[in-house]
């Protein structure tokens, strides 16, 4: 045994990866680390260094040979094996390996490593691979992130690894967790809860509404937003209402988004006195604006023409554009008569030429009528105004054209 890692390691220094690789191969090995009497703990370390070497410096080919011996390697192999996958100096394709060996030891180690690396990491192969190796690992990894839950120390962690992996098995213990001191486990557990459809996590969502840490109460709204008519309660909208007026900005925000997906009349009717309320920033605003262009239906578009009327140059501008991304038929039609009532109505904001150049531009996104207006804002005193107006009388005139034929 000895001679043939001594062979090995000459071999190794010759950088002759396809001997080394051949020796290890034929040592004594089980598939579960226990090796044959006569291997010793020494060699078992040389045995390592080794295999270790051979998938830091060679080829594509003798890494995928010597990945199918890590297994056997037991696992000791595992440290060794996440310094690798966590060392960023190291090649894309080294990393992918280990990422790939790691999820056959089934361990909370590994489970941990590769759940950290898919989310730092920026790089698609390694996330994808990462995913996948979640995935792959499966129920056998949910008992061992269990355990770990029980723990202060790892119990961050391992409800971030439990929040990757996306199974039905992963609720109960996430669950165990929803309540915990620390706010980041409450709000990685409510991030992965709100993905499922599960009649025991909605009420959880909505008594969460109310904690005390901004990070939970964002991420709460944010699994809100997502769910199906059948998830959710129609109070829904009543219960996301007071976080239209929260302290952190981005909350409110997020609010408005949420509200935005729903798209309910009850939605719209709670986002309008916000968009209207003197003491809302234009930011919100803004948002709010941009949601309802989302939800398409004859309420939201009427509450955007309201905004026209009181509205300064910023939210006039931002409700013009969002007109024009109507993609109903019946919606567009609509969209471009208020825009064109909006011309006529000689608004003091019409002043302003980044307004009437909005205008311009949107009558011709939505290419259903407007061709008076048009002409007159082909004629502007400011050139953009005007070349923005050609453009969108050329749009008009074409798609006429093909509606007539």
């Amino acid at each position: 045994m000895i001679a043939k890692l001594n062979t090995a390691k000459i071999a190794l220094k010759e950088a002759n990866w396809p001997l080394v690789n051949e020796i290890l191969q034929q040592l004594p090995l089980s598939s579960h680390g226990i090796a044959e009497p006569n291997l010793s703990e020494t060699e078992w370390e040389t045995v390592l260094e080794l295999a270790i070497q051979i998938l830091s410096e060679s080829d594509f080919g003798q890494r995928w040979e010597i990945a199918k011996l890590f297994p056997k390697l037991g696992e000791r192999a595992i440290a060794p094996l996440i310094n690798l996958l966590e060392d960023e100096t190291l090649d894309l394709e080294i990393r992918w390996f280990v990422g790939r060996i790691l999820s056959q030891f089934k361990h909370p180690e590994s489970v941990l490593a590769l759940a950290r690396l898919l989310q730092q990491t920026e790089e698609e192969e390694l996330s994808t691979m990462a995913a996948q190796a979640l995935a792959e690992i499966g129920i056998s990894a949910v008992s061992s992130l269990t355990e770990l839950l029980k723990n202060s120390e790892t119990r961050l962690l391992a409800t971030q690894a439990l929040s990757v992996m996306r199974r039905s098995e992963t609720i109960s213990p996430l669950l165990t967790v929803i309540d915990d001191l620390n706010p980041n486990v409450r709000a990685t557990a409510i991030e992965a809860l709100g993905s499922f459809h599960h009649p025991q996590i909605y009420p959880l969502l909505i008594a969460a509404l109310k904690d005390p840490a901004a990070q939970v109460r964002k991420e709460v709204v944010v699994a809100l937003g997502y769910l199906t008519e059948s998830d959710a309660s129609q109070d829904t909208v009543i219960h996301l209402k007071p976080l239209l007026y929260d302290l952190k900005p981005e909350i409110c925000q997020q609010t408005v988004i949420a509200l935005g997906r729903i798209g309910t009349p009850d939605a719209i009717a709670t986002l309008e006195p916000v968009l209207q309320s003197p003491l809302t920033s234009t930011g919100l605003k803004i948002e709010i604006i941009t949601a309802l262009g989302w939800i398409e239906t004859e309420d939201a578009l009427l509450c955007l023409q309201k905004a026209l009327e009181w509205g300064d140059e910023v939210i006039c501008q931002e409700v013009i554009t969002v007109m024009s991304r109507a993609n109903q038929p019946q919606l567009k039609q609509q969209a471009a008569h208020i825009l064109i009532q909006f011309f006529h109505s000689q608004h003091k904001t019409l002043q302003n030429p980044s307004v009437r150049q909005a205008l311009a531009t949107s009558l011709g996104e939505l290419g259903i009528e407007g061709q008076e207006v048009l002409e007159q804002l082909a004629q502007d005193d400011n050139i953009r105004v005007k070349l923005h107006a050609v453009s969108a009388l050329k749009k008009l005139t074409k798609q006429q054209y093909v509606q007539q034929h």
